[in-house]
């Protein structure tokens, strides 16, 4: 049990106020708890000292109840002996508000750390914790509680230590409904020699590692080198380990990797195994240095080795010559079949903060991802059922020598080394079952045999002690071309900066000034990282966290070579085109003589503003507009800032304003949201006002426009998915895409391929056309220069919560850190 050794006098001012409050009673208050305390002779008060108290109602702001516990906490009342007192007397509301109150100074003190031991061997894992009087510890090993003796104790021993003890602890202290939760601790069982023959009757000498790899320092270029050895009956089997990601090529006592990179630094541990037994070796930390080649191509490096280094030549130790060759990497040029990239951006949560950077971050993220050539769709606000159905479509996307790229920023946590993104819809104690495992989708895009696998995670990476299950995610084939960029490290959180009209986040803010340049993706992301921790704002609080096994100097800026008869390429390019088509520009002709433009620009994948503007109207016509309603409930609009003057009114904060219609010619425009749900074809009526001269009463006209299902729309996001081929030129179908407009095969071919062909220059130019082929008004998608979106390049505002700061304020020491708002996870 649980000691609570504080005294009355580490309580806050707040709590004995209200404790004192609930004293100054007279039927069961302070001198009925005088006369409990009594029973101890330190605490017992004079006659002088209750008068004293007793005299306390004559001041306006006197306590009686107040000035006996400041008696008390002078002479060091512990807490127990208080509660104690108050439930002798059977105060039961000040019993209650103390217990609950003190509750919340619960802290663990000491901690469960990992430990790994000997099968048959002894662990003791210990949690202490201080806090009220009756602390009670529960463990549990993964979500399981553990019901014997010691489970309840802040000592959990397991003895004697065998493998079904290996797994994940915490323990939880309760005090009634309060409680608080420890850090996890893994327990590891391991095999000795001299217990290993005892335990298993096939043994005879069991397995000891008698040559520990050793740590070192090399230069870029040379030969990493690192051996072990062990006596083992059966033979052991080697398997190497570098940052505990397992490398599945190498699998011999020897580890030799010619012309290091920076990739290869970190620490490195060989796992010795046979049938019987199981060893690991000490960690071996490797750092890489400059290059220490200079003319030659090929060098000879001597590295003196210890006594237990050998010269595999003749046998003594001795000094080991080793041939360095230049990388071939470094001059080779890699590329990509293709490029594609999925960029999900959560903001609205139903159930949780909301946050604001994500819709700049992804529109960000988008305009360098296509001026790099990568096919991108965008979208915000997703649900569960959303965002799954999105994944699948991106995976659709990839094939053979494909890089792809899942970008995400919302919120998001991280349990067992699993990192999940949190859907708006996920309720408000959500777990592993609510969310999408990023490294299942790595599986899944590993099936695809990809080029290149990047994900660049913008959310927080704190543990969800709601969620105690541990996710199994598929097997991760060892294909050395896998990057993980967190904007934050491990059980740490990702922070935005507020501004007046755009927030941006801390990561994007950096991360947009690297992600073009041409450099291995490693580099580029190491790179941001350095520019991170010189920022004042960020350094201490959040650091990104490179993981990777790229093997390849391969960057996102590589050129994309395919054959031009390439099946999969050409059904790539069909279905990310349906999904990015905007309706044709309109023109309505009314009764009245008024002809109005309708025109279609998109802001993301899932969000499409419509502009209306008057063409023509007769000369007896004084003024005239054209209004948008009647939308279907499936999307989102907000009716207050529909039919604005300016896009800023509307909404919409990021379109490219050069190419909508220019202020010169009135527009109004309206923003449509969440197209992903739309179940049919957008519908809505344009409602024509109008006075004539000379007459105050106005007149209106209506007239009803089908658009069709406009951008992300036509995939229907919002149904589940079946399972489907691992290839997409194998699975790809008309029907994938979903298209109810298209009544006939050839009626659907005709449809997607104009898709097509409206994308490319749609793409390409950045602008829409109208039937008379007059240019109309859209957007670019490819200039993603910040003097295009000028909000986003003004003076910054004083900080608040959003990801990325403009290019030119980076640096800039005037943020303040109190004004950073963090992703929470849950």
């Amino acid at each position: 049990m649980g000691e609570w050794k504080m005294s009355i006098g580490t309580l806050s001012e707040e709590i004995l106020t209200g404790l004192s409050k609930m004293l100054d009673n007279s039927t069961c208050g302070w001198r009925q708890l005088a006369s409990a305390v009594s029973e101890q002779p330190k605490f017992r008060c004079s006659e002088n000292e209750l008068t004293s108290c007793s005299l306390q109602v004559l001041s306006v702001a006197g306590s009686p109840g107040r000035t006996l516990l400041a008696r008390l906490a002078d002479r060091s009342c512990p807490l127990d002996f208080l509660l104690h007192c108050l439930r002798k007397i059977d105060h039961q509301e000040a019993v209650h508000y103390l217990t609950t109150k003190v509750a919340e100074l619960i802290q663990i003190t000491v901690q469960p750390q990992s430990q790994q031991a000997t099968v048959g061997g002894r662990v003791v894992l210990t949690c202490r914790a201080s806090g009220p009087p009756g602390l009670s510890y529960q463990w549990f090993r993964g979500k399981e509680e553990i019901l014997n003796e010691t489970g309840s104790t802040p000592d959990l021993a397991l003895c004697p230590l065998a493998l079904v003890h290996q797994g994940h602890y915490i323990c939880r202290v309760n005090h009634g409904e309060n409680c608080i939760f420890s850090q996890w601790a893994h327990v590891r069982c391991v095999y000795s020699a001299g217990c290993s023959s005892s335990l298993f009757p096939g043994s005879v000498s069991g397995l000891l590692i008698t040559h520990q790899p050793q740590s070192q320092a090399v230069s870029e270029g040379d030969t990493l080198f690192l051996e072990c050895n062990a006596e083992a009956n059966p033979p052991a089997q080697y398997e190497w380990y570098h940052n505990m990601v397992p490398m599945k090529q190498h699998k011999t006592q020897s580890l030799k990797i010619p012309c290091v990179t920076t990739e290869h630094r970190g620490q490195y541990r060989c796992k010795v195994f046979n049938l019987y037994h199981e060893a690991w070796t000490d960690t071996a930390t490797v750092t890489i240095g400059p290059s220490s080649i200079t003319d030659a191509s090929w060098v000879e490096v001597y590295r003196g080795l210890d006594s237990q280094e050998v010269n595999r030549s003749t046998g003594k130790p001795g000094i080991q010559p080793i041939q360095v060759v230049d990388s071939p990497s470094s001059t080779k040029h890699f590329h990509a079949t293709d490029k594609v990239a999925l960029l999900i951006g959560n903001m609205n949560y139903l159930h949780h903060t909301q946050l604001c950077a994500p819709i700049a971050d992804v529109h960000e993220m988008t305009n360098v991802l296509r001026q790099m050539d990568f096919k991108v769709v965008s979208l915000l606000d997703l649900n569960w059922q959303e965002m799954h159905s999105a994944v699948t479509e991106f995976l659709l996307l990839l094939d053979k020598g494909v890089y792809g790229l899942l970008y995400f920023a919302g919120h998001g946590y991280e349990n067992y080394g699993n990192s999940f993104m949190v859907p708006i819809d996920a309720p408000a104690s959500y777990t592993s079952e609510h969310c999408l495992c990023v490294q299942n989708i790595l599986t899944r895009m590993q099936e695809k045999e990809t080029g290149l696998n990047v994900f660049l995670l913008d959310m927080c990476r704190k543990r969800n002690p709601n969620d105690d299950i541990i996710v199994q995610p598929g097997l991760i084939k060892v294909t050395a071309n896998i990057v993980f960029g967190y904007a934050t490290c491990v059980d740490a959180e990702a922070y935005e900066v507020r501004r007046e009209d755009v927030s941006n986040g801390i990561f994007i803010s950096f991360l947009k000034r690297r992600v073009c340049e041409d450099e291995k993706v490693t580099v580029m992301l190491d790179r941001v990282a350095e520019d991170m921790g010189r920022c004042e704002i960020t350094r201490g609080r959040q650091a990104l966290e490179l993981r990777s096994n790229l093997s390849e100097r391969r960057s996102l800026t590589d050129q994309i070579q395919t054959s031009e008869c390439s099946a999969s390429y050409s059904a790539r390019n069909l279905q990310w085109a349906v999904a990015h088509v905007l309706p044709k520009s309109l023109c309505l002709q009314f009764d009245c003589g008024v002809k109005v433009q309708l025109g279609f620009a998109a802001e993301f994948s899932n969000v499409m503003v419509i502009y209306t503007r008057i063409l023509e109207k007769p000369k007896e016509i004084a003024s005239c507009s054209a209004q948008l309603t009647d939308f279907p409930e499936d999307v989102d609009i907000d009716l207050k800032k529909s039919n604005q003057e300016t896009l800023l009114e509307a909404g919409s904060l990021l379109l490219i304003k050069e190419n909508l219609p220019s202020p010169e010619v009135p527009s109004l425009y309206t923003r449509i949201r969440s197209l992903q749900r739309l179940r049919s074809e957008l519908t809505f009526t344009v409602c024509l006002h109008y006075t004539y001269s000379n007459m105050d009463e106005e007149v209106q006209e209506r007239q009803p426009v089908t658009v069709g299902k406009p951008l992300v729309s036509k995939l229907n996001l919002h149904e589940p998915r079946p399972p489907r081929a691992c290839s997409a030129s194998s699975s790809f179908s008309l029907d994938s895409f979903n298209v109810p407009e298209c009544s006939s095969f050839s009626e659907a071919c005709a449809s997607v391929g104009s898709a097509l062909n409206a994308w490319s220059c749609y793409a390409q130019t950045g602008r829409e056309y109208s039937t008379n082929d007059s240019p109309t008004s859209s957007r670019s998608v490819n200039k993603p220069e910040e003097t295009d979106c000028p909000e986003l390049s003004e003076a910054p505002q004083p900080l608040v919560a959003s990801k990325s700061l403009p290019h030119s304020q980076v640096n800039d020491t005037n943020y303040k850190f109190s004004d950073m708002y963090n992703f929470q996870s849950h």
